[in-house]
This record gives C-alpha cells, sequence and structure tokens, in this order.
C-alpha cells in the first residue's frame, strides 16, 4: 500500500485515479468505476464524484492507496 499526499480535501474519487496515473484518462476512470472495479474502504464504489478524504483507502487492480492530507 502507498500512500498519497493530497493539500486539499476532499478530491473525486476520479480525479485520484487519473491523478495517481491508475488509469490513463478521466474517461477511463469515471468508466472502471460505474464497472465497479474500484473498491474505497473496503467496498465496491460507483459513484464516479465520490469525495474522498484523508484517511480513505482506494483499491483499483493491483492498486491500494491511502489518502493523506499535508
Amino acid at each position: 500500500m502507498r500512500t498519497v499526499m493530497i493539500s486539499e480535501e476532499p478530491i473525486e474519487l476520479y480525479k485520484l485515479l487519473k491523478f495517481e496515473s491508475l488509469v490513463s484518462s478521466g474517461g477511463e476512470a469515471k468508466h472502471v468505476i460505474a464497472d465497479g472495479l474500484v473498491w474505497l474502504n473496503g467496498k465496491p464504489e460507483t459513484q464516479k464524484r465520490k469525495k474522498i478524504v484523508s484517511g480513505d483507502v482506494v483499491a483499483f487492480g493491483n492498486e491500494k492507496i491511502v489518502v493523506q492530507l499535508k
């Protein structure tokens, strides 16, 4: 698991996936979220604009990241 530092919270889930290069574009991020392939805090998350805050754990594929506020 790796830690991602954000300067402001919240950040939208699809933007987090895009900025951390877990997907190649915002459109791809929205697609994988809608398909239920992204997990938030141990549960599938299908809301593309779900607000992510410090302490949240996001998992997609083989990647797992924890979000921390700078």
